[in-house]
């Protein structure tokens, strides 16, 4: 790669580390939480019978203690509980490697002591008002209940009532890759409206006791854990969702020339990095979305992504590193069936991160490429201890 020789011998700015501070409050006693709030549901339900748990592809903090404490309070009240993967075509939308998804955080038939069921196979339920055809896992209506476990948060690529949670497991994570796609296939406008649609659907013709609401604090700690009954998830996720918005962290800056991701991947967010952070999605810039980010550079994929590097299109520059790591079935897999290739372009390859720095600097326009505003982070989870340089002080 040739960079004009004004680039080529501008010395970048020392990079500086950088706390910042978020709201820290958390639970402390998890597997308590959770029997404390699935007790009253469970003793409910007729001793004896089966449950499907649902649980899905994203890297929730201490995911498998809380799925562990939920089977154990059931098995206590005499229930039989197995798991079902809901996470619509991710894991090369394969039984193996939905099944694998799980095992990378510490999810398998003997830390559970319980079954995964994770055939791919779906009926259709019935339909959305608007003539939509809704999905749902066959191995999960094999059960007497059903029960979606899922993180509470703002969506990444639609605003809402209701975003990223219960509602979205059921329909989009429950649905397998058959309804995944399905639903996918009206566009990301269309899913604040269908998503809500589809679980009602869902919810009248299932039987779920409750579902177990996740909620994380800016440090990725488990803030809030709730069962909620199954006949109030669709009124209750909104208030939840307005409590995980308050707890998001942010890069706290409005202006940024070059944003520096370590890594990005599925276990990280949905779409590899989250607009909800980078002010960006598959388009370009979020209307009134902070920071204004002119350009990111992606240094790797995270070893959670197991090679699906969705997200990618969002960024401009991407190490030659990262892209020898990418698995393009499972990107391209998911990439389609989410409706997204601008998700999954390739952006433009560099080998290392100083020429990707300058690379970035030459197209940034408008600005003073000896006294840019650059940042680091890790990724899109991890904002407490980021870089910044020292123009940035």
């Amino acid at each position: 790669m040739i960079l004009p020789e004004e680039v080529r011998k501008i010395k970048l700015p020392q990079m500086v580390p950088v706390t910042q501070r978020f709201d820290d409050s958390h639970i402390e006693d998890i597997p308590g939480e959770v029997r404390n709030t699935a007790v009253p549901f469970a003793e409910q339900m007729e001793s004896g019978s089966t449950a499907a748990i649902l649980v899905g592809s994203r890297g929730i903090s201490n995911i498998d203690r809380i799925v562990k404490a939920l089977i154990d309070t059931l098995v206590e009240a005499g229930i039989q509980p197995f798991i079902v993967p809901a996470m619509g075509s991710h894991g090369g939308g394969t039984p193996e490697g939905q099944t694998g998804v799980l095992g990378s955080y510490g999810i398998t038939e003997a830390t559970m002591g319980v079954s995964i069921k994770a055939s791919m196979q779906t009926d259709v339920l019935g339909k959305t008002p608007g003539g939509i055809e809704v999905h749902f896992s066959e191995a999960a209506l094999s059960a007497d209940y059903v029960i979606p476990v899922g993180r509470v948060k703002p969506h990444t690529d639609f605003s809402g009532r209701i975003e990223s949670g219960l509602c979205k497991m059921l329909a989009i994570g429950g649905g397998k890759h058959n309804g995944c796609s399905r639903l996918h296939r009206e566009g990301f406008a269309a899913l604040s409206h269908i998503i809500p649609e589809a679980a009602e659907v869902i919810l009248e013709k299932v039987n779920v006791p409750f579902g177990l609401a996740i909620i994380e604090n800016a440090y990725e700690k488990t803030h809030t854990v709730e069962a909620v009954p199954g006949n109030r998830i669709l009124s209750r996720e909104p208030a939840l969702l307005e409590l995980a918005k308050s707890l998001m962290p942010r890069i706290q800056y409005d202006e940024i020339d070059v944003l520096i991701i370590e890594q990005i991947g599925k276990n990280i967010s949905g779409t590899g990095m989250d607009p909800n952070i980078t002010g960006r999605d598959s388009y370009g810039h979020v209307p009134g979305a902070l920071p204004m980010v002119k350009r990111i550079i992606i240094k790797d994929l995270s070893e959670g992504s197991h090679g699906n590097a969705i997200g990618l299109g969002m960024g401009d520059f991407i190490l030659k590193a990262a892209l020898d790591k990418i698995d393009f079935s499972a990107t391209y897999t998911n990439g389609i069936a989410s409706g997204n290739p601008e998700g999954i372009r390739i952006p433009v390859v560099v080998g290392t991160e100083e020429n990707a720095i300058r690379a970035a600097l030459q197209t940034c326009h408008g600005t003073d490429i000896h006294n840019p505003k650059i940042v680091r982070i890790k990724d899109t989870l991890h904002l407490s201890e980021i870089e910044v340089s020292e123009n940035m002080l």
